[in-house]
């Protein structure tokens, strides 16, 4: 079974890396000539454009940021189910609206190509990994056609659907959570901050305590060692991540208090340092009170 990837950025680069570690004769393609020999020097198959990659792979992992991007890559003139050999599929990891996966879907129809719909969970670490949680949804004999290609770039997959946009949906729920636990993070060290408190002293509490998560811990150890760039967590993913949710939310009429605070916290990190990553919330937050916590 050949392979694609589409986006090679910090999230594609990893499921790149991954299939080829796994014995997939692996294409991408990506804008960014730097991502595209990085590919090469891992041992797989640069692009010339999106229809090189469908013309040499039986199944391609779409990685890109939003609906529109995802839509030209997989719809578009020169997109994938034009150039795809029939039986194939393309497994859209990106993270879009619900709405945006089920339109993709209509218009797949008739064309051959069987669509997974699958973002994922983990971010840097667990792309580069190979240790990502996958929310798939699709038919189930589709599923078990291309496990081994979804099992060589993660370590959990959970089927949670049949239907186009159930992936979406599930992932929308978690970014909620996941959201919600970063801002009271931010604002939890930021009071410490101004306390006085030992960021080793807060971390080695929180991180033993019944509020101990990987979310939190994680988000914690960037703040104190001041690591608020080039961790693989850019704040722009996030913040798109949440407008997703809360998009979702508005539709369904259900309120979600903790993730529209969460959504103002990165809003005003994304305005004042777009360039940076999710922690860089909490130093807005710190050159309001005066303090900065360090490890």
């Amino acid at each position: 079974m050949r392979a694609g990837v589409i986006g090679l950025g910090d999230m594609g680069s990893g499921l790149a890396k991954n299939l080829i570690k796994n014995g997939f004769e692996t294409t991408g393609f990506d804008l960014s000539d730097a991502r595209m020999s990085t590919l090469k020097e891992m041992g797989g198959n640069a692009a010339s454009s999106v229809v090189d990659v469908a013309k040499n792979a039986d199944i391609v992992y779409v990685m890109v940021m939003n609906g529109g991007q995802a839509k030209a890559v997989i719809l578009g003139e020169d997109g994938l189910i034009s150039h795809m050999p029939k039986g194939g599929a393309v497994i859209l990891t990106a993270t879009i609206k619900p709405s945006e996966v089920r339109e993709i879907s209509v218009a797949m129809e008739g064309s051959g190509i069987h669509l997974i719909d699958s973002p994922v969970s983990g971010g840097f670490p667990g792309a580069q990994g190979g240790t990502l949680t996958m929310m798939a949804a699709g038919s189930p004999e589709v599923l078990d056609e291309y496990q081994p290609a979804m099992e060589a770039v993660s370590k959990t997959i959970h089927r949670v659907g049949e239907r186009a946009g159930d992936g979406q949906v599930m992932k929308s729920c978690l970014q909620t959570l996941i959201g919600s636990i970063f801002g009271a993070t931010f604002e939890a060290a930021s009071l410490a901050a101004k306390a006085g408190v030992s960021g080793q002293a807060l971390y080695d509490v929180f991180s033993t305590s019944g509020a101990s998560c990987g979310v939190a811990n994680g988000a914690l150890e960037n703040i104190i060692d001041r690591k608020f760039e080039g961790t693989g967590s850019g704040i722009g993913t996030m913040h798109k991540d949440l407008t997703i949710s809360l998009n979702m939310a508005e539709e369904l009429g259900v309120p979600l208090l903790m993730a529209s605070t969460a959504m103002q916290i990165f809003h005003q990190g994304k305005s004042k340092y777009p360039e940076g990553d999710n922690w860089v919330c909490t130093r807005v937050m710190e050159e309001i009170v005066g303090a900065e916590l360090h490890r």
